[in-house]
């Protein structure tokens, strides 16, 4: 049986193997040759104070025990009694796929976008050309908006599903053992594309199927049931159960699920701008000290305010990142960011946005369930309009405070360009007192975050979906069509990776259990 021991330890003993297990034994009462295996669980970083320390939790197994492998992994079988169609191939659709293909479920999968090795030419011009392929972008494409947006896999939704099964997942794909550990783990934009392509590949040996430039353009209903996928290049697919996980920016696909009346609703999200910052000058906030040091990985942070009756807070933090180009179409401009698997970049940048309540679009209340939808739409618009291209609107934070505009701008790691504007000419009005009150609080709690030399960015309008589509809480069934599973981020279920994966495994059990209880 193995032995559970908790340590403390100095940032040059957390990264030093030897050093651990001397701990380990230390702590146990044990010799140093008595001790066979230790296996960290659970390593956090505590820089409250300037003495920085991790903890860790570390199983032990001494010689005279067997070493157990505690990986969870999909019991994939080649059998099939049925199959599903699956809209989406990010990791709702992939783990959904994986899930379906457990249960003895055949996939059927159809993606808008390509394959992932092939976004990488569309992704270049977008920062090279500043040109959008709307079909092939940071958003669209297999493995979703955060295969080419840093691979983030902190979750909170413990309680909803099985987390270390999505991570072991990602392990046996090529990801490093290390994000089965960490507090905050991330896999880097640099290294998920290779573990997509090689779970894809798991997807077809078991014989799944992946359709890429598919984009659903129509759906046919009898008797309250989808019977029929019509792709935009006149392919058709007679379906039988179907698990839509398109994302939060697929709005061609709430525009017609509106269309063809089936329930969806407008859903409060958040909007606002990417803040830039040097990384050294997090790390030196962060950390007390001038400089990081080689034991300690660049520092991240997680800010929250009230501010102007409404919650401010960073988002989707990225340390020694950059700000990419999230755009979906040739005349919107949207900004996300990302980081290597090193985080190793000169730049830190954080969304930093505001809450968008219901009584904050009730100027498009005509448009019904697409409301946020059209107001979001709206100041992505309006950003691209102020400058004529998906070169981003920016402004330098006491600029933006104090409402001048900036006569210069900083550098910065967003490659397609940036033009100095006010971006109170962008942002409405309650967003922008936020923002500002925000700002200054946040000024306070992180001495030296408020500067000059640090930017805003607009806009970071994608955090979550604006539109929810409404399923039973037990079946996960849609009220209304009786063989649609809304799934993930899109149907506004999910918040990031992990989250959306679980939503994936959910609704593929659902879907088989449904089918079991029609057998019997």
């Amino acid at each position: 049986m193995s032995l559970i021991a908790q340590l403390k330890l100095t940032p040059e003993q957390a990264n030093d193997a030897r050093a651990i297990q001397v701990a380990t034994c230390q702590a146990l009462n044990f010799s140093f040759d008595e001790i066979q295996h230790v296996r960290v669980l659970r390593k956090s970083m505590d820089a409250r104070s300037r003495n920085i320390v991790f903890n860790l939790k570390v199983e032990v197994f001494l010689y005279n025990e067997e070493i157990i492998n505690s990986k969870e992994h999909f019991t994939l079988s080649k059998k099939k009694a049925s199959s599903c169609h699956i809209i989406g191939l990010g990791p709702a659709g992939i783990y959904a796929a994986l899930q379906c293909i457990e249960n003895g479920i055949k996939p059927i999968i159809l993606e808008r976008g390509k394959a992932v090795e092939n976004r990488l030419v569309d992704i270049a011009a977008i920062n090279k050309q500043r040109i959008i392929n709307p079909e092939s972008n940071y958003c669209y494409g297999e493995g979703g908006a955060g295969t080419y947006s840093d691979g983030k896999l902190y979750t909170r939704s413990t309680k909803r599903g099985n987390v270390k099964k999505v991570l072991d997942t990602f392990i046996q794909h090529g990801a490093d053992e290390k994000i089965s550990y960490e507090a905050h783990p991330h896999i880097g934009t640099n290294k998920l594309p290779s573990i997509i392509s090689r779970m894809r590949k798991t997807i077809l040996d078991y014989g799944g199927e992946i359709h890429f430039e598919k984009k659903l353009i129509d759906l046919e209903l009898a008797d309250n049931k989808i019977n029929k996928l019509v792709c935009q290049d006149g392919s058709e697919f007679a379906c039988e159960q179907l698990i839509l996980a398109t994302g939060h920016s697929a709005r061609d696909i709430f525009y017609l699920l509106n269309k063809k009346e089936i329930k969806i609703e407008a859903k409060p999200f958040a909007l606002g701008v990417r803040i830039e910052h040097t990384q050294a000058l997090i790390d030196s906030i962060q950390y007390r000290r001038p400089a990081r040091g080689k034991d300690l990985p660049p520092a991240s942070y997680s800010i929250v305010s009230q501010a102007g009756g409404r919650g401010v807070f960073s988002f989707c933090m990225c340390p020694g990142g950059v700000i990419a180009s999230a755009s979906t179409d040739i005349n919107e401009t949207v900004v996300n960011g990302w980081s290597s698997s090193a985080r190793n970049g000169t730049y830190s940048n954080s969304g930093m946005v505001v809450e968008v309540k219901p009584e904050n679009w009730t100027a498009y209340n005509q448009h019904g369930a697409l409301a946020a939808l059209k107001f979001q739409e709206r100041i992505e618009r309006k950003a691209f309009k102020t400058t004529g291209s998906i070169q981003a609107p920016a402004q330098r934070i006491e600029d933006f405070i104090q409402g001048r505009a900036s006569s210069s701008l900083p550098r910065t790691s967003y490659q397609p360009g940036i033009t100095s504007t006010d971006l109170k000419e962008i942002l409405p009005d309650f967003i922008t007192k936020s923002l500002r009150l925000g700002l200054m609080d946040f000024g306070k709690k992180m001495h030296g975050y408020r500067t000059n030399e640090a930017i805003l960015v607009g806009v970071e309008s994608r955090t979550s979906s604006p539109v929810r589509i409404p399923r039973d809480k037990e079946s996960l069934r849609h009220p209304q069509i009786k063989n649609l599973y809304p799934c993930g981020e899109g149907a506004g279920y999910a918040g990031g990776i992990v989250s959306a994966a679980i939503d994936g495994m959910r609704c593929a059990n659902a879907l088989y259990l449904s089918q079991q209880e029609k057998a019997n």
